[in-house]
């Protein structure tokens, strides 16, 4: 299993996982144009073609033994700066009355665009055959996640001062989102499923043409609408748990449609960033052993062949790693490369 940059020829698979995704996974629509454009745009992304401003990296998870695409995740360079990115901020208003000796404070929602400019962390997805199950699987989903921050660490100065990433809310047994039924729905004439397609599709002018600009109180929701405030879809849990440990936090918006959190952290803050570092390769003929759980991971150094893989062991005292012939092959690096190496039982 190895990590690498999307391709032209992915575009079959890719389509195939955007149908797998489920309602609220906003940023891969099944749209084939649209997944076309988003291929075509890191391939640009990746060789450097592409204003900094503008650039998706976009990365996809390779079971090399069968040439399948497991999963995927992606970094946008920085949102908001062609299409307007929204999220409600949940804020506070104080009203008091001297006469009657009260003084009440009631939640709000304001419709912002405070993180145009920040960089994103998007499009996770893992096939349910690649959770957990053999040896493997085993840390697929860390690998999809944990991966970005040692390429952000790698290539920083291609990124701003802040990273965020957006979280799926609560749908029930049915796909219905309480929120989006209690608010949303009175203000756009569409369904959910459309309005976040249109969303997905980057057609986000029609958010600011139709939300009120007046705060909304959110006393005048429904209590089953005001619980998903904040709250997250059951299969985002582990995703919101690995963002988290690396340092990622809610500091109080939320999307407007499903009314899921926005985590946030200035990037040089992520551990993934802080605590990964550079080594030399070495290779060595046959099969080194393997550890039995995953625990270093590696990426290369350069953008132009980009890959990201599970390691068996770290590097030595001198900062060396020794890979065998398969890692090498899996990495596609020599002896005399380097590798941006994390020890995630350390970051842990």
């Amino acid at each position: 299993m190895r990590m690498r940059p999307i391709v032209e020829t992915d575009l079959d698979e890719l389509q195939a996982l955007a149908r797998e995704t489920g309602v609220g996974f906003t940023s891969l629509p099944d749209n084939r144009d649209f997944l076309a454009a988003r291929i075509a745009s890191t391939v640009s992304a990746f060789e450097e073609r592409t204003p900094v401003d503008q650039r998706l990296y976009f990365f996809v998870l390779e079971d090399e033994e069968i040439g399948r695409l497991a999963g995927c995740c992606a970094i946008e360079g920085q949102v908001g700066r062609e299409v307007p990115f929204y999220h409600y901020r949940l804020g506070t208003l104080a009203h008091s009355s001297v006469q009657l000796d009260l003084h009440r404070t009631i939640d709000t929602l304001f419709l912002s665009s405070d993180h145009t400019g920040d960089a994103e962390v998007a499009s996770l997805f893992l096939r349910p055959e690649y959770r957990g199950g053999d040896h493997r699987h085993q840390r697929n989903g860390a690998l999809l996640s944990m991966m970005r921050w040692l390429f952000m660490a790698e290539f920083r100065d291609r990124f701003p001062g802040k990273v965020l990433a957006e979280m799926r809310g609560v749908f029930d047994e049915r796909g219905r989102s309480p929120f989006w039924e209690c608010l949303g729905s009175h203000f756009f004439p569409l369904d959910f499923d459309e309005a976040d397609k249109l969303t997905g599709l980057g057609q986000k002018s029609f958010i600011g043409e139709l939300m009120p600009k007046f705060p909304i109180y959110t006393p005048f929701l429904s209590d089953e609408a005001r619980a998903c405030i904040g709250q997250v879809h059951e299969h985002t849990r582990p995703a919101l748990a690995m963002l988290k440990k690396q340092g990622l936090r809610w500091e109080g918006y939320i999307d407007i449609f499903d009314g899921g959190p926005t985590v946030e952290a200035y990037i040089d803050d992520v551990r993934g960033v802080r605590l990964s570092r550079r080594c030399r390769v070495e290779v060595k003929a046959g099969s080194l052993e393997q550890s039995p759980r995953p625990r270093w991971l590696a990426a290369t150094t350069g953008m132009a062949g980009f890959r990201s893989a599970w390691l068996g062991r770290g590097p030595d005292e001198e900062g060396v790693v020794t890979l065998d012939e398969a890692e090498a092959r899996r990495l596609e690096v020599a002896a005399g490369d380097t590798l941006r190496i994390l020890d995630t039982e350390e970051e842990a």
